[in-house]
């Protein structure tokens, strides 16, 4: 969007991101948000929602302007809602402006009548000053000039004489004017917030989202309206305790930490995702003596009901964790009754979902523009790892963060990494990823290869295990591909998402990557073949078929 000249209070087109523009009202900050380095910025508040945020003048539109483009572009219902927000506010605008205005004239048509009454009094007191004059015509010289000196320093007012011996420098505003720092618009000067129907100013974080409209899907979660549900493995370890907030908690049966070593953090925790990964890692949190707030983004799974929306878990949270599938996951976390909804000044955000560096830094923006802080932290490892606190954390971002972490980390994995500026630590995951499915495949093909030219697959597994290349990865992968059991500890589906994006970073710097290529055709036949939900090792199934 082109640079343009704005104000407080202007109507705009505010586009955050890979988000579509939405219109918004440029309002002054929370006292306690500071605004962001850089670029020059204006804080937003959006109509329709519960979102605000501070937005690069660049990714500003003047609203009149722009709104029939903008309505030719998007037709979703909330967006219309949005719109309908908009002309309502203006609407009520219009109507106060004009009253205002009539009690100006009101007030001008008395002030007009008052001076006709003062200047008509005046005239009658000066033709009584002349009569008076002429009585005293006949008083001596000397009393004339002491009465005409006294009556000269009488003549001016008192206010008036305090301004002369107190002169104000040219140009210095009034005293209840130097408050201001940003001109008011003039399309909306002298409004107050009964006007403001339709634009929430304070959200209510268990308010539901009725409608799927796809034009503003960026912003809605797949299933908001459902509560969250944990695995029933965790349940049995845990005791649900309902606070007065109106949000679950979970605590360990047993809540004394597992190993002494470990002094949890005695800050409020929240996890969303109780994925294959996630479920390990609150299991891990819990016996170290944390208490941890879930919400999970698929209501099908078996096991108790915990939680409402992500936005309640990071408005009682203070330090909330997330691991999603994918770049898409990540961001939809984010909408109405999402994470956006719950960031505060002061909270902070940890995302240890698997995603590329772009996906990461625009999540990054977002939460810091609303005051948060911001964690990058990806993990190593599988189910099994993740069930054992054995994982490895790859940590980018904020460094104090990872600091408050600590014992977190010490829960889930054997060892973590801080790799300095957010981006890194994406970066870094995918091409661990990417040596491990290209090493997967390479497993699938020789293990075939072995096969039809009538050799031991078993023979062939046991030399493996005796040479440079022995590891448990190896060992538990070729078991699984010899006892044909594909019960997933590492989805197909997302190893070829990992591999799909390590080829983007690698286009991305002019990088070859043909190994990492030609792994990846193995695992997209794979999914044809319809493996995508088995482990990766089904990778094998692409060669024998």
């Amino acid at each position: 969007m082109a640079t343009v000249s704005l104000r407080l209070g202007d109507l705009v087109w505010g586009k955050l991101g890979r988000y579509p523009p939405w219109p918004g009202k440029i309002v002054n900050p929370p006292k306690d948000l500071k605004k962001p380095r850089g670029k020059k910025c204006f804080f937003v508040k959006f109509f329709g929602t519960e979102d605000h945020a501070w937005i690069k003048v660049e990714q500003l539109k003047p609203y009149h302007p722009h709104k029939e483009e903008m309505i030719k572009i998007n037709k979703g219902k909330r967006f219309q809602q949005a719109v309908d927000a908009v002309e309502e506010f203006l609407k009520k605008a219009k109507s106060k402006d004009q009253s205002s205005h009539n009690s100006a004239e009101e007030k001008n048509r008395r002030n007009s009548s008052e001076e006709r009454s003062k200047q008509n009094s005046g005239d009658e007191k000066r033709k009584a000053g002349l009569s008076e004059g002429k009585m005293r015509k006949n008083m001596g010289e000397g009393k004339k000039r002491v009465s005409s000196a006294s009556a000269e320093r009488g003549s001016k007012s008192p206010l008036k004489r305090a301004q002369e011996q107190s002169p104000r420098k040219r140009g210095r505003p009034p005293k209840d004017e130097k408050d201001l720092t940003i001109p008011e618009s003039s399309t909306v000067k002298g409004m107050v917030a009964g006007t403001m129907a339709g634009f929430k100013w304070q959200p209510s974080v268990s308010e539901p989202v009725k409608d799927g409209d796809p034009h503003f899907h960026h912003f809605l979660l797949s299933q908001t309206e459902k509560p969250a549900v944990c695995y029933q493995a965790i349940t049995k370890k845990l005791k649900v305790c309902e606070e007065e907030t109106g949000s679950t908690s979970i605590q360990a049966a047993d809540s004394t930490a597992v190993n002494g070593s470990i002094t949890p953090t005695d800050k409020k925790i929240g996890f969303l995702g109780l994925g294959l990964m996630g479920s390990g890692i609150v299991s891990n949190l819990l016996k170290m003596g944390h208490t941890v707030t879930v919400w999970n983004r698929t209501a099908e799974k078996e096991g108790a009901r915990l939680g409402r929306t992500p936005a309640e878990v990071v408005s009682t949270c203070d330090i909330t964790f997330a691991c999603v599938s994918d770049p898409k996951a990540a961001k939809d976390v984010l909408g109405p009754s999402g994470v956006l909804q719950g960031i505060r000044p002061g909270k902070c955000y940890v995302d240890m979902s698997t995603v590329d560096a772009d996906t990461v830094t625009e999540l990054a923006q977002v939460i810091v523009s609303r005051g948060g802080r911001f964690l990058e932290a990806p993990v190593s490892g599988n189910q099994q790892l993740s069930n054992d606190g054995m994982l490895v954390i790859l940590a980018a971002g904020d460094r104090g963060l990872y600091e408050d972490c600590s014992s977190c980390f010490q829960a889930m994995g054997k060892t973590s990494f801080f790799l300095g500026e957010v981006g890194n630590a994406a970066k870094m995951m995918l091409i661990v990823n990417m040596v491990q499915g290209s090493f997967m495949a390479t497993i699938a093909e020789g293990l075939t290869l072995a096969q039809v030219t009538g050799q031991s697959q078993q023979t062939l597994l046991d030399i493996l295990n005796q040479g440079q290349l022995a590891s448990i990865f190896l060992d538990q992968k070729c078991q699984n591909i010899l006892q044909g059991n594909f019960k997933p500890d590492f989805y197909l589906k997302y190893i070829q998402k990992d591999l799909r994006l390590a080829i983007a970073l690698g286009d991305s710097v002019n990088h070859p990557t043909p190994m990492a290529a030609a792994a990846n055709e193995v695992y997209k036949r794979a999914k044809a073949l319809d493996q995508s939900d088995n482990d990766m090792s089904a990778v094998y199934r692409a060669y024998i078929h």
